[in-house]
């Protein structure tokens, strides 16, 4: 055994948020999610949306998880599927905002109404029904923040859940855009 292979047993996994920009084509996410299944790589999170309509680009965020080695894999075979513009770490890069969308439906009786309700209001979840037997909220925040309510509301009855996925973007002014712009002229140039 060499003393790389040894390091690698010793380091425990992490989970990572990348922020993938690629053409906005049918396939590109097919392409990408091949790669993580194709490997067995998982993926914790995953969302996709057009950002720029006029240059047909779309982000996918996703969160996997795996040792420093497995993600820096993951990266390098993924800046090297065609579709993919931009692969970043936000994860190592810095500071990021993270945010997730839940709808949470419980089903709950006597008391357990009013404690679903008075955790709801502590939590700032807005209540988009209710009928004499449940309530559907939906939550926006970090991942551990709706995690924490689904678990109490778990413990108040029968739930169901629909959860969007984490949307991540680094944090400060700096923006993609020039070095977008970099990478689609020079690819244009080849």
């Amino acid at each position: 055994m060499s003393i790389y292979e040894k390091s690698n047993i010793d380091e425990k996994e992490s989970s990572r948020t990348l922020s993938v920009i690629v053409d906005n084509q049918p396939g590109a996410l097919a392409r990408v999610v091949g790669l993580f299944s194709g490997r067995g790589y998982n993926i914790e999170s995953l969302t996709v949306t057009e950002i720029d309509k006029k240059r047909h680009l779309s982000r996918i965020s996703i969160v996997t998880k795996g040792t420093s080695l497995t993600i820096e894999q993951i990266k390098s075979q993924l800046s090297r599927i065609i579709p993919v513009r931009l692969v970043r770490d936000l994860t190592i890069e810095g500071p990021f905002i993270e945010s997730e969308l839940a709808l949470i439906k419980v089903v709950a009786s006597g008391l357990n109404r009013v404690e679903a309700l008075r955790i709801a209001d502590t939590f700032r979840a807005k209540t988009l029904d209710v009928t004499l037997q449940s309530f559907i909220f939906e939550l926006t925040g970090k991942p551990h923040k709706i995690d924490a309510f689904v678990s109490l509301m778990k413990s108040l009855g029968d739930t169901e859940i629909s959860r969007t996925g984490v949307s991540a973007l680094a944090r400060g002014f700096e923006t993609e855009t020039k070095l977008l712009n970099k990478i689609i002229t020079n690819k244009s140039k080849s």
